[in-house]
């Protein structure tokens, strides 16, 4: 009880520097959503709102103060992973693309910016200084603008007027830039004179003019109108005028990959090559570590210490090294490779140019790179083999190759099995080998996106959508949400597969 009377006061004394420390961050944090928010970027500004009120919650109120620990790591999962899985799925309900960046105000102001320069009426300028204001001085008609401050959008009347003296250079005028844009300047006539370029001020007649809230009329009288179902304005005939804006337009994408034949077919091919290139590779690697990690274990082997580390060398260097020496080693002209089959055999392979010798060195240089890894997996796990149980089967008869397929190799498979399984699922992905030796050349004929005959679907994605001229950042969405939907699957069925694998081993045991 004693005690208890002494801790209680200290228990209940409110830690004022933690408050104060926890106030001092979660303003900081609610500055930084403000700005993001002024600055037009409220998505971003949303998150690091949550941020801000789930720290200020864990660490300010008593009753969530256990969860400081685990708070940095949700806040990291769900900020670096779950919001761009979301943020992507959200992409692929969309039109979001190179001709659909922007939102419906901004692209009615920059199409209704677009103007006609009227060459009669184009002239040269030069910008004179007077104090913080600036005149616009125009040689060929002899007219002065009135002081004017170039800061922000601007009208400046002319008259007829001598020269200045304090005329700026050519550079520093070109420094005022910004403002020249955004200034008008009215001629004795009435005629409004805009920048027309560094050089030059002249009359500008708009291309469009908003006589609607979703209409444009054209200087010609061409009429826009704003179609919201495909975030774009349309003409009387139908045709598009770009830039577009974002809209969402549900299934049309998910549409487009099952209803297109350009599109289902290069996508299910590349489907296949990417299942056939994740298992061939976890099959290869794991036959040659394996049958390497075999050979070290030999123990009449002399100079094995060399032998490890001249294999264990392709694991010590970067892997994008040794992918961009493959490729020059491949090369179809003046690879050594070529060379040396050429001057044995008089052949010259066109591995970038043909599918299956391309998808051919696409293996083999996958080979080479995941091999140390499942021989030094395989050393480890050779040693944890009882050595009775082979010499018994030795003593009955046995060869050495049927000890190791009937003994070593039944018991090195269950403790491998998950590593094969993470093996699998990163060459699934294997963005980085596909994009530096191939770039997933050769193409596909017939294709109306971007596919190749070595594409994965990591690479068949990205190139959608940022490597092409038209990136289609929706449809790439909605073909990551089925990659990811697929990827769920495997994995799972992997899961159960492995779990009943292993309560089948418990029941035995």
């Amino acid at each position: 009880m004693i005690t208890t009377a002494a801790t209680e006061p200290a228990q209940a004394a409110p830690p004022i520097l933690r408050y104060a420390l926890v106030g001092a961050a979660t303003a900081a944090l609610l500055f930084v959503a403000f700005y993001l928010y002024t600055i037009a970027q409220p998505l971003f500004g949303a998150i690091v709102l949550a941020l801000a009120m789930g720290f200020a919650l864990v660490f300010g109120a008593r009753r969530f103060y256990a969860a400081r620990f685990i708070f940095p790591g949700i806040a990291a999962v769900l900020i670096f992973i779950a919001f761009p899985v979301l943020y992507t799925i959200y992409i692929g309900f969309t039109n979001y693309s190179s001709f659909n960046l922007l939102s419906y105000d901004r692209t009615v102001a920059i199409l209704t910016s677009r103007g006609s320069v009227d060459r009669a009426t184009e002239q040269p300028f030069a910008v004179a200084a007077e104090g913080d204001l600036f005149r616009i001085w125009l040689p060929d008609a002899g007219l002065l603008s009135d002081p004017v401050d170039l800061s922000g959008p601007a009208e400046a009347a002319l008259s007829p007027a001598g020269p200045p003296t304090d005329l700026l250079e050519r550079r520093a005028a070109v420094q005022l830039r910004a403002g020249l844009g955004q200034l008008t300047l009215i001629a004795p006539d009435g005629t409004l004179l805009q920048n027309a370029g560094l050089r030059t001020f002249g009359s500008v007649t708009p291309d469009f003019v908003q006589t609607g809230p979703d209409e444009l009329t054209g200087a010609d009288g061409t009429i826009l109108t704003a179609d919201h179902s495909r975030g774009f304005f349309v003409d009387t005939a139908g045709q598009t005028v770009p830039p577009g804006w974002r809209v969402n337009i549900g299934w049309d994408n998910f549409a487009r990959v099952f209803q297109s034949e350009g599109i289902r077919e290069p996508m299910l091919s590349v489907f296949a090559w990417t299942f056939f290139f994740a298992a061939a590779s976890v099959v290869a690697t794991f036959a040659v570590g394996l049958t390497l990690a075999v050979i070290l274990q030999w123990e009449h082997l002399r100079f094995k210490a060399v032998y490890r580390i001249l294999l264990i060398l392709p694991y010590a260097v970067p892997a994008f090294i040794s992918i961009l020496v493959f490729k020059g080693l491949f090369n179809q002209n003046f690879g050594e490779i070529n060379l040396i089959l050429n001057a044995l055999f008089g052949i010259e392979p066109r591995w970038f140019t043909d599918g299956t010798l391309a998808r051919t060195m696409v293996l083999i240089v996958n080979t080479w790179l995941g091999y140390p890894y499942m021989m030094l997996l395989a050393m480890g796990f050779l040693q944890a083999v009882p050595a009775d149980h082979k010499k018994a089967a030795a003593l009955e008869g046995a060869s050495s190759v049927r000890v190791f397929f009937t003994i070593t190799l039944p018991q090195i498979i269950p403790p491998f099995l998950p590593l094969l399984i993470a093996s699998f699922a990163f060459n699934f992905n294997n963005l980085v080998l596909i994009f530096l030796l191939t770039r997933g050349l050769p193409d596909i004929p017939g294709t109306v996106i971007p596919a190749g005959q070595t594409d994965i679907l990591a690479s068949f994605t990205y190139r959608l959508a940022f490597d092409n001229a038209g990136q289609q950042f929706g449809l790439a969405g909605a073909i990551t949400l089925l990659i990811f939907l697929v990827v769920a699957v495997i994995s799972y069925a992997n899961f159960v597969a492995m779990r009943r694998a292993a309560d089948k081993r418990s029941g035995r045991a």
